[in-house]
Protein backbone atom coordinates (compact mmCIF):
# COMPACT_ATOMS: atom_id res chain seq x y z
CA UNK A 1 0.00 0.00 0.00
CA UNK A 2 1.02 3.71 -1.00
CA UNK A 3 0.04 6.61 1.31
CA UNK A 4 -0.60 10.45 -0.63
CA UNK A 5 -0.65 13.19 1.09
CA UNK A 6 -2.14 15.60 -1.14
CA UNK A 7 -1.68 19.22 -0.04
CA UNK A 8 -3.06 22.77 -1.05
CA UNK A 9 -0.40 25.32 -0.56
CA UNK A 10 -0.77 28.38 1.73
CA UNK A 11 -2.18 31.51 1.56
CA UNK A 12 -0.76 34.05 -0.75
CA UNK A 13 -1.72 37.78 -1.34
CA UNK A 14 -3.35 36.92 -4.31
CA UNK A 15 -5.46 34.36 -2.81
CA UNK A 16 -6.37 37.32 -0.07
CA UNK A 17 -7.04 39.47 -2.53
CA UNK A 18 -8.76 37.10 -4.56
CA UNK A 19 -6.96 37.69 -7.81
CA UNK A 20 -6.58 34.35 -10.22
CA UNK A 21 -3.50 33.33 -9.61
CA UNK A 22 -2.90 29.88 -12.26
CA UNK A 23 0.67 29.81 -13.41
CA UNK A 24 1.50 32.76 -11.83
CA UNK A 25 4.39 32.13 -9.55
CA UNK A 26 3.15 33.67 -5.99
CA UNK A 27 4.77 32.95 -2.88
CA UNK A 28 3.25 32.41 0.26
CA UNK A 29 2.41 35.36 2.41
CA UNK A 30 3.20 35.39 6.28
CA UNK A 31 -0.23 33.71 7.18
CA UNK A 32 0.43 31.02 4.08
CA UNK A 33 3.24 30.28 5.67
CA UNK A 34 1.78 30.63 9.27
CA UNK A 35 -0.82 27.70 7.81
CA UNK A 36 2.43 25.47 6.94
CA UNK A 37 3.64 25.57 10.06
CA UNK A 38 0.65 24.70 11.53
CA UNK A 39 0.39 21.80 8.88
CA UNK A 40 3.87 20.92 9.06
CA UNK A 41 3.47 20.63 13.00
CA UNK A 42 0.28 17.99 12.86
CA UNK A 43 2.38 16.24 10.24
CA UNK A 44 5.35 15.93 12.55
CA UNK A 45 5.23 12.40 13.12
CA UNK A 46 4.58 11.29 9.50
CA UNK A 47 7.37 9.17 8.26
CA UNK A 48 7.60 10.61 4.55
CA UNK A 49 9.76 8.39 2.41
CA UNK A 50 9.17 10.78 -0.90
CA UNK A 51 7.92 14.07 -2.04
CA UNK A 52 6.52 16.03 -4.82
CA UNK A 53 5.58 19.44 -5.66
CA UNK A 54 4.05 21.93 -8.27
CA UNK A 55 7.16 24.36 -9.44
CA UNK A 56 5.20 27.27 -8.32
CA UNK A 57 6.81 29.02 -5.41
CA UNK A 58 3.50 28.67 -3.15
CA UNK A 59 3.33 24.98 -3.76
CA UNK A 60 7.69 24.28 -3.40
CA UNK A 61 7.05 26.47 0.20
CA UNK A 62 4.37 24.53 1.32
CA UNK A 63 6.18 21.28 0.81
CA UNK A 64 9.70 22.75 1.86
CA UNK A 65 8.12 23.97 5.43
CA UNK A 66 6.06 20.40 5.60
CA UNK A 67 8.95 18.12 5.06
CA UNK A 68 11.46 20.50 7.69
CA UNK A 69 14.62 18.49 8.49
CA UNK A 70 13.73 15.30 6.90
CA UNK A 71 16.21 14.10 4.37
CA UNK A 72 13.88 13.88 1.45
CA UNK A 73 15.23 14.95 -1.99
CA UNK A 74 11.76 17.03 -3.16
CA UNK A 75 10.84 16.59 -7.03
CA UNK A 76 9.37 19.25 -9.21
CA UNK A 77 6.18 17.92 -10.97
CA UNK A 78 4.92 19.77 -13.52
CA UNK A 79 1.92 17.47 -13.83
CA UNK A 80 0.62 18.96 -10.50
CA UNK A 81 1.10 22.58 -11.38
CA UNK A 82 -1.82 24.67 -10.87
CA UNK A 83 -4.11 25.34 -14.08
CA UNK A 84 -3.02 27.49 -16.51
CA UNK A 85 -5.34 30.89 -16.83
CA UNK A 86 -3.56 32.99 -19.64
CA UNK A 87 -4.97 36.34 -19.84
CA UNK A 88 -7.35 36.11 -16.97
CA UNK A 89 -4.01 35.72 -14.30
CA UNK A 90 -4.53 38.61 -11.82
CA UNK A 91 -7.50 40.13 -12.44
CA UNK A 92 -10.06 40.00 -8.89
CA UNK A 93 -12.70 37.68 -9.41
CA UNK A 94 -14.94 38.34 -5.90
CA UNK A 95 -15.10 41.51 -3.50
CA UNK A 96 -15.37 45.02 -3.60
CA UNK A 97 -12.92 45.02 -6.07
CA UNK A 98 -14.44 42.76 -8.74
CA UNK A 99 -12.56 42.99 -11.96
CA UNK A 100 -15.68 43.43 -14.66
CA UNK A 101 -13.05 41.43 -17.29
CA UNK A 102 -13.46 38.61 -14.76
CA UNK A 103 -17.45 37.56 -15.56
CA UNK A 104 -16.01 35.40 -17.94
CA UNK A 105 -13.83 33.88 -15.81
CA UNK A 106 -16.95 32.77 -13.46
CA UNK A 107 -17.79 30.48 -15.90
CA UNK A 108 -14.72 28.29 -14.63
CA UNK A 109 -17.16 27.68 -11.41
CA UNK A 110 -20.75 28.66 -12.29
CA UNK A 111 -20.89 26.99 -16.17
CA UNK A 112 -18.06 25.17 -16.18
CA UNK A 113 -19.11 22.96 -18.93
CA UNK A 114 -19.08 26.12 -21.14
CA UNK A 115 -15.96 27.62 -19.80
CA UNK A 116 -13.93 28.87 -22.43
CA UNK A 117 -9.98 29.43 -21.52
CA UNK A 118 -8.55 33.02 -22.15
CA UNK A 119 -5.60 32.92 -24.35
CA UNK A 120 -2.79 31.29 -22.92
CA UNK A 121 -4.90 29.75 -20.64
CA UNK A 122 -5.59 25.94 -20.67
CA UNK A 123 -8.43 23.86 -20.42
CA UNK A 124 -10.05 21.51 -17.90
CA UNK A 125 -9.35 18.23 -20.23
CA UNK A 126 -5.54 19.28 -20.42
CA UNK A 127 -5.64 19.58 -16.62
CA UNK A 128 -7.48 16.27 -16.38
CA UNK A 129 -4.90 14.52 -18.79
CA UNK A 130 -1.72 15.48 -17.01
CA UNK A 131 -3.42 14.90 -13.56
CA UNK A 132 -4.40 11.55 -14.47
CA UNK A 133 -0.96 10.36 -15.79
CA UNK A 134 0.44 11.58 -12.34
CA UNK A 135 -2.09 9.57 -10.50
CA UNK A 136 -1.87 6.50 -12.59
CA UNK A 137 1.91 6.92 -12.15
CA UNK A 138 1.91 6.82 -8.30
CA UNK A 139 -0.37 3.71 -8.56
CA UNK A 140 2.03 1.45 -10.83
CA UNK A 141 4.87 2.64 -8.96
CA UNK A 142 6.21 -0.45 -7.21
CA UNK A 143 9.13 1.14 -5.18
CA UNK A 144 6.61 3.44 -3.18
CA UNK A 145 4.27 0.46 -1.75
CA UNK A 146 4.68 0.36 2.07
CA UNK A 147 5.75 4.29 1.64
CA UNK A 148 4.40 7.92 2.81
CA UNK A 149 4.51 10.50 -0.32
CA UNK A 150 3.88 14.39 0.20
CA UNK A 151 2.44 15.87 -2.78
CA UNK A 152 1.71 19.31 -2.73
CA UNK A 153 -0.14 21.00 -5.45
CA UNK A 154 -3.21 23.81 -6.28
CA UNK A 155 -6.77 24.03 -5.94
CA UNK A 156 -7.66 23.09 -9.48
CA UNK A 157 -4.76 20.59 -9.85
CA UNK A 158 -5.85 18.93 -6.60
CA UNK A 159 -9.71 18.80 -7.38
CA UNK A 160 -8.88 17.68 -10.93
CA UNK A 161 -6.77 14.73 -9.23
CA UNK A 162 -9.07 13.56 -6.38
CA UNK A 163 -11.87 13.95 -9.09
CA UNK A 164 -10.43 10.74 -11.57
CA UNK A 165 -10.22 8.96 -7.85
CA UNK A 166 -14.14 9.52 -7.48
CA UNK A 167 -14.73 8.92 -11.38
CA UNK A 168 -16.21 12.10 -11.44
CA UNK A 169 -15.35 12.66 -14.77
CA UNK A 170 -17.79 14.96 -16.07
CA UNK A 171 -16.21 18.68 -17.38
CA UNK A 172 -19.65 20.04 -15.80
CA UNK A 173 -19.46 18.29 -12.34
CA UNK A 174 -15.94 19.04 -12.35
CA UNK A 175 -16.38 21.30 -9.15
CA UNK A 176 -19.22 18.65 -7.51
CA UNK A 177 -16.81 18.50 -4.33
CA UNK A 178 -15.78 22.00 -2.58
CA UNK A 179 -12.09 23.19 -2.91
CA UNK A 180 -10.46 22.02 0.36
CA UNK A 181 -8.80 25.35 2.12
CA UNK A 182 -5.38 26.44 2.22
CA UNK A 183 -3.11 24.06 3.68
CA UNK A 184 -5.86 21.01 3.88
CA UNK A 185 -4.53 18.01 3.48
CA UNK A 186 -6.32 14.65 1.88
CA UNK A 187 -4.65 11.32 2.70
CA UNK A 188 -5.24 8.75 -0.28
CA UNK A 189 -4.31 5.11 -0.08
CA UNK A 190 -3.88 2.57 -3.19
CA UNK A 191 -3.39 -0.79 -2.73
CA UNK A 192 -3.56 -3.13 -5.74
CA UNK A 193 -3.27 0.22 -7.92
CA UNK A 194 -6.31 1.15 -6.91
CA UNK A 195 -7.08 4.67 -5.33
CA UNK A 196 -9.33 5.43 -2.83
CA UNK A 197 -9.86 8.18 -0.53
CA UNK A 198 -9.26 7.51 3.40
CA UNK A 199 -9.53 11.29 4.78
CA UNK A 200 -10.38 14.47 3.24
CA UNK A 201 -9.94 18.50 3.86
CA UNK A 202 -7.94 17.57 7.13
CA UNK A 203 -6.79 21.15 8.66
CA UNK A 204 -4.26 21.12 11.28
CA UNK A 205 -4.53 24.99 11.90
CA UNK A 206 -7.34 26.57 14.78
CA UNK A 207 -8.30 29.18 12.83
CA UNK A 208 -9.66 28.10 9.29
CA UNK A 209 -9.56 30.12 6.08
CA UNK A 210 -12.52 31.05 4.82
CA UNK A 211 -13.57 28.53 1.67
CA UNK A 212 -13.76 30.09 -1.41
CA UNK A 213 -12.91 28.89 -4.98
CA UNK A 214 -10.55 31.06 -6.22
CA UNK A 215 -6.84 29.21 -7.27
Amino acid sequence: MTRLYIVRHGETDWNKKRRVQGHSDIPLNEYGIHLAKETAEGLKDTKFDAAYTSPLKRARQTAQIILGERKIPLYEEERVKEMGFGEYEGLCCAGQNKDEKSEEFQKFFGDTANFIPARHGETIEQVNKRTEDFLKEMCARKDLEGKNVLVSTHGAAMTSLLNHIRNNTKTADFWKYEVPPNCAVTIVEITDGVPKIIKEGIIYYKEPVKKWKAV
